[in-house]
């Protein structure tokens, strides 16, 4: 698997999570995926010094129900980012398609309308080999786009507050 492109080749040094406050939204379905995805996260955030008292993490059932959480914690006011974890498998009926177009949208509605960063962490593969590729273990975090995830949203923070003047 290609990390070309992934905010994982362009690491910076500069990139802080001290004193960040993050909720990671984490889908419980395919938990064998979706706990991956969530080490990973924490991993990237805590290798860039988050506190583990600034990151909250929320469990939900599946990807449909990130958009949800996700409007809940950026309307909560009590975080500077949201990172959305979940994994959509596809199977033999048009329910992938559906799920994904949807939290697709839902999570874009969310980013576009919010003055602090949602990241989408959501994988959708067609099959469960694909999907534990992008979701390795610890201590290989190359391959794994939750940390990458979180690493988008420590780029995403700095922007923001770039352009908002407040770097």
């Amino acid at each position: 698997m290609s990390v070309e492109g992934s905010p994982l080749k362009s690491k910076q040094a500069g990139m802080d999570a001290n004193g960040l406050r993050v909720a990671i939204i984490a889908a419980r379905f395919n938990a064998e995926i979706t706990d991956r995805l969530l080490q990973g996260a924490l991993e990237a955030l805590a290798e860039f010094g988050a506190q583990p008292e600034d990151v909250a993490t929320f469990r939900v059932s599946g990807a449909w129900e990130l958009p949800q959480v996700a409007t809940q914690a950026v309307e909560a006011a009590r975080f500077d980012v949201v990172v959305t974890l979940g994994c959509v498998i596809r199977g033999e009926t048009p329910h992938f398609q559906y799920v994904c177009e949807e939290v697709s949208r839902g999570l874009g509605a969310v980013a576009r309308s919010s003055r602090i960063p949602v990241v989408f962490g959501v994988l959708t593969t067609d099959t469960l080999d694909q999907a534990r590729a992008r979701a390795t273990l610890p201590g290989r975090m190359t391959g794994n786009k939750g940390y990458e995830s979180a690493l988008a949203a420590l780029e995403m923070v700095s922007v923001l507050r770039e352009l908002r003047g407040e770097a």
